[in-house]
């Protein structure tokens, strides 16, 4: 079953984010049990944030949280935030497209 991971925040330093990101792409290349992650910005409040992870179970998502690499770009991430992060974890039910 796949599983989703919504991670909301909001920063006043957002030129920082995509270098932090590109950091732990290339340090878990090989490693990590992402298979979709998507970046997005609230039109209405451009310090907000929605990071939407796809894995292929939620024990993947579990080995992916367990990476060093990971834990230090949470920590890196939580240092640039305004607010949050809040993470949820989602398992879809469906997925069909309209």
């Amino acid at each position: 079953m796949t599983f989703m991971q919504i991670i909301e925040y909001e920063t006043d330093r957002p030129d920082e984010l995509q270098p932090l990101f590109d950091e732990w792409a290339a340090a878990t290349e090989g490693r990590r049990t992402v298979t979709r992650d998507t970046h997005t910005r609230n039109r209405e409040n451009p310090a907000h944030f929605v990071e939407i992870v796809e894995f292929p179970s939620y024990e993947a998502a579990m080995l992916n949280n367990d990476l060093p690499e990971t834990q230090h770009i949470a920590a890196e991430l939580q240092a640039l935030c305004t607010m949050g992060p809040r993470f949820m974890n989602l398992d879809v039910i469906s997925d069909e497209p309209m």
